[in-house]
């Protein structure tokens, strides 16, 4: 199988006003649609049928520079064999895979294979694992495919991956799947500016919230409160020494965003067919460079069946929060509705991606409207409550992984199905429990604020989901399917904290940025260990290991289960055990584009005990 690259037609000048307009009122898709790849208009997975045989599977992938219309716009765009996204790759586990990319740029390029175990050579971080792909030259990717699942790739290379260098990737597997559908489709969800990725950032490195309009006034903390004068000023002098606000939920909000669906506005309405009585799947992949969703389908219950790649234990929920660079399968069976919404709400509140099941092309099912924007509260600031007439309390536990354990396999409470949230100070229905308090290393100038206790969220819906009236998915949820957990005891500990300093746009880990670090962080091959991420920031973080899965401790024992990207939620403590089994250089990263790009980035070596 050959996927080769094609010019991309173009179309004259329009404005994205123009263009909105006309596919809104005469239903006219096919001007928002006729530019995108064939395989993004109807996002259907072939496979493993169409795969069949045992040779290598062949791709040659094209990385250039386009003028498409994109979201009703017209931009100048980085595309993949000329398309926003890329192709959707179908591989097979067990078989190889060859791939070409060539570079048609006038700077290097890159491809990662997000959450693929592969060799580090092949793993696609220039200068890391291999040098990157110079203008003019092609570099073949060849490796075996030892797991199947719903996973992503992108160009590492600077802030490409915001201009359009990224596509879906499903691996199908060796034997029967266990989840039988009748329908299976991606559904890719993205966030593209028209601005240049290199001017978004440098006017948040100049001001940080630039971008948000939802700014916060102590007029809005009274009415949120019912405090008193004093106590509100009290409660506004602590954001200030945090250098932040309560709606700093998003770097980058609608301000400056265009949610896609598969590459679509809302007005192209991308739609996947159905018949009533099948059972559908929907390939959930957040590809954007720095927004979170939450996913909700109006009258309609999803069976999650698996997170970032894994089988997971089926579980029923209502929405799930899809953080950067994760990926979630869930399985849906349509009543007798023609048509239903699916909603991708930006975490913020500021904007959204939709489209549509339905039993036909055309239909249309009500959008939601946008709920009330969340806030953040005392406990995404890490500050202990009781000094500062909370409800909560801290049990005292100090211990590294405390409370990861106690939870029970049943998940101990799924604390956040109930709480309040988007309270600015003293919302504490949902908080987990406290594990741990922080020590005296405050971490430098590169860091604001410390987290003074450190919570296990896990249980917790995310930001802005407590008050929703129905189930929400949460971490603690998780439990993997395959029963091939390593027994073994960690060996050691290695913790990190994620730190940073929004007012001057700096991020990193334990206070330092990428180029102030001494040298990797040494795992020792064949070790199994536990890695511990404390979030000090006021902000969610998705962190993303190359080469290695990360079994998060949700308290789920040998259930526990697998993935590549973990978001840490503020004030957050979070355990994972890794085996370290892949020798070489790995990227570890915050997958927040400009944050991994202003220094929250680490290398790890893992290397024989003796070298390393």
């Amino acid at each position: 199988m050959r996927i080769r690259s094609r010019p991309f037609p173009r179309r004259t000048d329009t404005t994205r006003r123009r263009l909105l307009q006309g596919a809104l009122a005469g239903g006219a898709a096919c001007a928002v649609t006729g530019m995108l790849p064939a395989w993004a208009r109807d996002a259907r997975v072939a496979g493993n049928a169409a795969l069949a045989g045992t040779a290598p599977l062949a791709f040659e992938l094209a990385i250039g520079e386009e003028r498409l219309d994109i979201a009703g716009g017209q931009a100048r765009a980085l595309t993949i064999n000329g398309g926003v996204p890329g192709p959707l790759l179908e591989w097979q586990q067990g078989r190889e895979v060859i791939l070409d990319v060539t570079n048609h740029l006038d700077v290097p390029t890159s491809i990662h294979w997000h959450g693929i175990l592969l060799p580090y050579q092949m793993d696609g971080v220039p200068w890391l694992s291999f040098p990157g792909i110079a203008p003019g030259e092609t570099f073949r990717y060849r490796f075996p495919v030892v797991q199947s699942g719903t996973y992503w790739y992108h160009s590492h290379s600077g802030l490409q991956e915001q201009s359009g260098v990224y596509g879906p990737l499903v691996v199908h597997p060796r034997e029967a799947d266990p989840v039988q559908v009748d329908r299976d489709y991606v559904v890719f969800l993205s966030d593209w500016t028209f601005d240049d990725p290199h001017h978004v950032l440098s006017r948040l490195k100049k001001m940080s919230d630039y971008y948000n309009f939802q700014q916060f006034t102590l007029t809005d903390l009274y009415a949120v409160e019912k405090m008193g004068s004093a106590e509100a000023w009290a409660t506004k002098l602590a954001w200030d020494r945090m250098r932040m606000m309560p709606t700093d939920i998003a770097d980058v909000t609608g301000a400056a965003y265009t949610y896609l669906m598969n590459g679509l506005h809302p007005a192209g309405n991308w739609t996947g067919l159905f018949a009533p009585g099948e059972r559908v799947r929907l390939r959930f992949i957040n590809g954007s460079a720095m927004s979170f969703f939450n996913v909700r389908i109006p009258g309609l219950p999803m069976t999650v069946v698996a997170a970032d790649g894994q089988d997971v234990v089926p579980v029923e929920t209502d929405e799930f929060q899809i953080g950067v660079a994760e990926t979630y399968d869930v399985v849906v069976e349509p009543g007798d509705a023609e048509a239903y919404t699916v909603m991708a709400e930006s975490m913020d509140r500021s904007g959204y991606a939709a489209g549509t099941l339905a039993t036909r092309p055309g239909l249309t099912a009500p959008v939601p409207a946008l709920r009330e924007r969340p806030l953040l509260s005392m406990v995404d600031m890490g500050m202990d409550m009781a000094g500062h007439g909370g409800h909560g309390g801290h049990d005292g536990s100090h211990g590294s992984h405390a409370g990861h354990d106690r939870s029970g396999g049943d998940g101990g409470g799924h604390a956040g199905h109930g709480g309040h949230d988007g309270m600015a100070m003293g919302g504490m229905a949902q908080a987990g429990p406290v594990v741990a308090r922080h020590g005296d290393d405050h971490h430098g100038p590169g860091n604001v604020s410390v987290a003074e206790v450190q919570r296990d969220r896990l249980g917790e819906r995310g930001t802005g989901l407590a008050d929703a009236p129905h189930r929400v998915l949460v971490y603690r949820d998780l439990r993997r399917f395959a029963e091939d957990f390593d027994e073994r005891p960690p060996s050691r500990e290695i913790e990190l904290h994620l730190t940073g300093h929004m007012e001057r746009y700096m991020w990193s880990f334990d206070g330092k940025q990428f180029h102030e670090v001494d040298g990797p962080i040494a795992f020792h091959y064949g070790e199994r260990l536990r890695l511990i991420l404390v979030n000090d920031t006021m902000m969610n973080h998705p962190i993303h290991l190359h080469g290695m899965w990360m079994e998060l401790e949700n308290g789920h024992g040998s259930r526990i289960p697998r993935k590549h990207t973990i978001n840490v939620m503020p004030g957050a403590r979070v355990s994972a055990l890794i085996n370290a089994d892949a020798p070489g250089l790995w990227a570890f990263h915050c997958h927040l584009l400009y944050h991994m790009e202003m220094g929250m980035f680490r290398v790890v070596r893992v290397a024989p005990e003796e070298t390393a």
